[in-house]
């Protein structure tokens, strides 16, 4: 049998090769303490070790390739510098039973094709993928791409400053987007898109105009399926290549930087498809997910769980998170499907799934995991955030791993969300029957630090987009969405909105196509995108809104128990005494000279009012400096006001208190 050998290139006299080598060179990035940290499950930058790397050895430039197979008998790397010869180019295991095979191959360069043949103890042969690539080919083809991941940041002012940017007590409004549907060149080609680059022309410009502070792409790294929305990945270290290079990546996160905006990745340690070039019994074994499929397939994704229980596949994970953080300069991780890593029970029928050692449903090696991932991330990058996107009322997801919590910084406000979607799209002749499910979230929201979404999740599956939600005739249905966004602004809480909802797009998101951005050209849909635009302006400049966005001390129940008439009136209170007024009228009856009991003797003004012809509403706002009269309710004074209808009206108090109270004429 002949081998196909790399091509040589002549090198200049001072770079010839000190001896002829062979097909594949004994050779190792990894220490006895790298190898330690990977079998303890604490090595956070495997990528540093694992998949494949350019060097120079012994004046030979290639590749030097590791790989994790430990029910393997045989590992070779295969490729187009090959022929994809299994056996022209085998690795060596490592002498400590690591499991590890490696060896640098000469004359391999970058943008060469590969993968690994594996022969299991079995005899199986695989084709697998490499685990650890920063580049594959674009879909549905399925080799790892040798790359280097050499790029010049030009971000250096956000990454000094990005703690200011990302802390609990900063606002933080953020853009979810589908990169691969926001914008297309052509909206019925679903196998075109724009590039990376291309996304930092248009897409920078649009949301720093929006006043949005974040960006959270839908999952960027490698998938082969676009109907998995990029929530089924192989590729765990590598930006997808169907928009480009990893470098173009970085270029739009740099261009996001340079705009001031910061950028979330979700991110899935959740689950793993089964295609045969990927984690799916890598080595002919259960290697990366449980063995036991009580625990080991995911039944509503038809997907497998990773073994959060295994070191090795510990160290993956934990080295997946910090490597976006490291590499990419990502500003935050939105973990996905946590409430499915944490609960043996998920989605699972009585005798489908196996308790932990306690009886108890908890899994308790993902709690583990998750700790650990956060309290690294923390530890090594203290100026981002990880954000847990967790359905259910486990204690602590955003609480201090040393005060017994997962350690998150934030967490997705699902209960708020599934009840305020509910109350709005009641008829508000039966809303003062729901009077408890729009307040209700005020019960627990001081228990995490919220995160306040309505996500793609909500607009998809038949669910309707964000505009039909609403009830009423076209005027009604505006008018409730500008009132709920109101409402979501103002609410303590960080925020997320899913593309095409700030415009009101008129139908369900369609990862083949793009967002129905015709619909601008309607007063309506402009319009409502002017007012999301300002609310974004209202909740970035009012410290009442965010400074204290996790604290009791920044929110307070002013008016309550109008339930008839489905009134509401809080405020939000910033450290400096700030107060900010929210007056929201759930129903279509205008209200004048309405008496809002409040406890200041100050002037308010009214800063922002959802029925503004502005933003397309009929005009019922409140004009000019507003001052308390004496209260008649309980309460010190009383605001008089004009309550829109299916509005919100947004006041402000001033810092002193008029000379004279008398009553408004």
């Amino acid at each position: 049998m002949t081998t196909h050998q790399p091509n040589k290139q002549k090198l200049p006299r001072n770079e010839e090769p000190f001896r002829e080598l062979q097909p594949v060179e004994p050779f190792s990035l990894f220490s006895a303490r790298d190898v330690e940290l990977f079998q303890a499950g604490m090595h956070d930058r495997l990528y540093e070790k694992f998949g494949s790397h350019g060097l120079t050895y012994e004046g030979t430039q290639g590749t030097y390739f590791a790989v994790w197979a430990p029910n393997a008998a045989f590992v070779s790397v295969i490729g187009d510098f090959n022929d994809w010869n299994a056996y022209s180019h085998t690795l060596f295991p490592r002498w400590d039973k690591s499991g590890i095979w490696e060896g640098f191959i000469p004359g391999i360069r970058e943008q060469q094709l590969y993968k690994y043949f594996i022969r299991s103890n079995s005899g199986e042969e695989l084709r697998k993928g490499d685990p650890f690539a920063n580049s594959w080919e674009l879909r549905p083809k399925t080799a790892s791409v040798t790359t280097k991941l050499e790029y010049k940041w030009k971000d250096a002012a956000w990454m000094k400053k990005r703690g200011e940017k990302n802390g609990l007590d900063s606002p933080f409004s953020v853009y979810e987007v589908h990169l691969g549907s926001w914008r297309r060149p052509d909206p019925d080609d679903h196998e075109r898109f724009y590039t990376y680059r291309d996304m930092a022309a248009m897409m920078v410009p649009y949301v720093k105009e929006m006043g949005f502070t974040h960006v959270e792409f839908m999952p960027v790294a490698e998938h082969p399926f676009d109907g998995s929305w990029g929530y089924q990945l192989t590729g765990f270290f590598a930006p997808t290549s169907r928009y480009g290079s990893p470098q173009d990546f970085m270029a739009l996160v740099d261009a996001f930087h340079h705009a001031g905006i910061g950028v979330i990745l979700d991110w899935v340690p959740s689950h793993f498809p089964y295609d045969d070039h990927g984690l799916y019994r890598f080595d002919g074994s259960h290697c990366y997910e449980y063995a036991d499929m009580r625990k080991g397939f995911h039944p509503d994704w038809n997907s497998y769980v990773f073994n959060y229980g295994r070191n090795e596949v510990r160290s993956f994970l934990l080295s997946n998170a910090l490597f976006w953080l490291d590499r990419f300069h990502i500003d935050g991780l939105r973990v996905d499907a946590v409430a499915s890593m944490i609960h043996l029970d998920y989605s699972r029928k009585p005798g489908t799934w196996e308790p932990n050692v306690h009886g108890g449903a908890e899994n308790l090696e993902a709690i583990s995991f998750l700790k650990e991932m956060n309290s690294r991330i923390y530890e090594r990058f203290p100026d981002v955030q990880t954000i847990a996107e967790e359905s259910t009322s486990f204690y602590g997801v955003s609480r201090p791993v040393f005060l017994g919590g997962l350690g998150f910084g934030m967490k997705w406000m699902m209960g708020w969300m599934n009840d305020t979607l509910d109350y709005f799209k009641k008829d508000p002749l039966y809303r003062k029957w729901y009077h408890n499910q729009i307040t209700f979230s005020m019960m627990y929201v001081f228990s995490e630090n919220f995160m306040l979404p309505l996500s793609h999740d909500e607009v998809v599956h038949g669910k309707s987009p964000m505009i039909y939600k609403m009830p009423g005739d076209d005027w009604q249905k505006f008018a409730n969405l500008r009132l709920l966004y109101s409402y979501m602004f103002t609410h303590p809480g960080t925020k997320l909105l899913f593309m095409g909802d700030e415009f009101g797009d008129t139908k369900e998101w369609n990862f083949k196509s793009e967002l129905g951005w015709h619909l601008l050209q309607h007063p309506t849909h402009g319009r409502l995108r002017e007012f999301v635009k300002a609310l974004n302006g209202l909740y970035t400049g009012e410290t009442a809104l965010f400074g204290q966005q996790f604290d009791p001390a920044g929110f307070e129940w002013i008016h309550l128990a109008d339930q008839e008439n489905s009134i509401l009136v809080y405020a939000r209170k910033g450290a400096n005494g700030d107060v900010i007024l929210v007056v929201l009228n759930m129903t279509p009856v205008p209200r004048e000279d309405y008496p809002v009991p409040i406890p200041w003797g100050n002037t308010f003004h009214e800063i922002l009012n959802s029925d503004d012809a502005r933003w397309y509403g009929s005009g019922v706002v409140n004009t000019g400096p507003m001052t308390p009269v004496p209260g008649r309710f309980g309460r010190p004074y009383d605001l008089m006001l004009r309550l829109p209808p299916l509005g919100a009206s947004i006041l402000k108090m001033e810092s002193e208190k008029p000379k004279k109270s008398r009553k408004k004429t």
